[in-house]
């Protein structure tokens, strides 16, 4: 299965159901494959975290890990997962996505791909929302292509997602956050920042932002002068918005002034397929007051037609600093 390039996700939950994987054509479907005892599920959680050092036990019944070849890994343990134990992998593309991929699949089109490139060639500091498996570390993937290939990338994680091209190898340096055992040895992501800003990196790329200490570090890096670019689950721009500046994040309201630009992806259930829903630019006002800050959108997708509009190219992008577009 692990091999099989039409799957996105196996699922391995409890003995009392078969194994069950996303079908990038079919959508969720059940195999003909069994796992006849529990110890076996936990076997391959405990397996996987021990690889990467990490541990899954009854008092530590929840592990985000990844496979040596790349794919992400989820393992929750009987009584909090309560029909047994659950294992989820999610597998990525070994060729990352590419923006002709994108172009091919309806997921943006022509305009916008030449929009978001100059947007990285002039170095806006971009986000990409939306919902689970709606394509944003794909997107992202997609989008990291457009850098310059001689800048030096540097890319902190929690789980290993990201992958450049081959072709950018010599030059990037992927960081990956570590838990503590027995109280030592953590690394953690604002650490891996602090190391990160003595690597003289061009652009910094902050994998996915779902907690306060990983807002902090992506607004630290967009605040040290440096081009970054991170993922967070939104439904649309302006729930980013809310999502910042509101609790958990509580990110100060004049901390958005360094983010420019926002990506939201979707998902049709229905099909299957991903669709750039919307891009909106963080409208900054004159005197800094938390109610003057908006979401400007800019481009949106209309179901209807299936394509992306535009709806307001009076870009505030422009006009923010000098060193942006002229």
């Amino acid at each position: 299965m692990i091999d099989d390039e039409n799957l996105e996700e196996v699922v391995f939950q409890g003995v009392t159901n078969p194994v069950i994987v996303y079908h990038r054509k079919y959508m969720w479907i059940k195999t003909n494959v069994w796992i006849k005892k529990e110890k076996y599920i936990f076997n391959i959680a405990e397996r996987i975290g021990r690889k990467i050092s990490r541990t899954i036990n009854v008092l530590d019944p929840i592990l985000d890990a990844y496979l040596q070849s790349g794919e992400r890994v989820n393992a929750i343990l009987f009584p909090i997962s309560a029909q047994g134990n659950t294992v989820t992998i999610r597998k990525f593309k070994k060729n990352p996505w590419t923006i002709i991929n994108l172009l091919e699949c309806k997921t943006l089109n022509k305009d916008i791909a030449a929009f978001l490139w100059l947007c990285i060639q002039y170095e806006l500091n971009i986000l990409i929302a939306g919902g689970t498996a709606s394509g944003k570390t794909s997107f992202l993937n997609a989008m990291c292509q457009f850098l310059p290939v001689n800048q030096h990338i540097v890319t902190i994680e929690e789980i290993e997602e990201l992958t450049l091209p081959k072709y950018y190898k010599w030059n990037w340096v992927p960081l990956l956050e570590r838990k503590a055992v027995g109280g030592k040895g953590e690394v953690s992501l604002l650490d891996l920042m602090v190391t990160s800003m003595r690597m003289r990196p061009d652009r910094i790329i902050v994998g996915e932002v779902r907690s306060p200490k990983e807002a902090e570090v992506l607004f630290e890096a967009m605040h040290t002068g440096h081009s970054a670019y991170g993922t967070i689950h939104a439904d649309n721009s302006y729930q980013v918005y809310r999502r910042l500046i509101d609790a958990p994040f509580s990110i100060p309201p004049l901390e958005l002034e360094a983010l420019h630009l926002v990506v939201v992806q979707r998902r049709d259930r229905r099909t299957g397929g991903r669709r750039t829903y919307e891009i909106a630019e963080v409208e900054i006002p004159e005197t800094f007051k938390e109610s003057e800050f908006s979401m400007s959108v800019l481009y949106r997708w209309d179901s209807k037609i299936d394509e992306i509009l535009p709806l307001n190219l009076n870009f505030e992008l422009v006009e923010i600093n000098s060193r942006y577009l002229v």
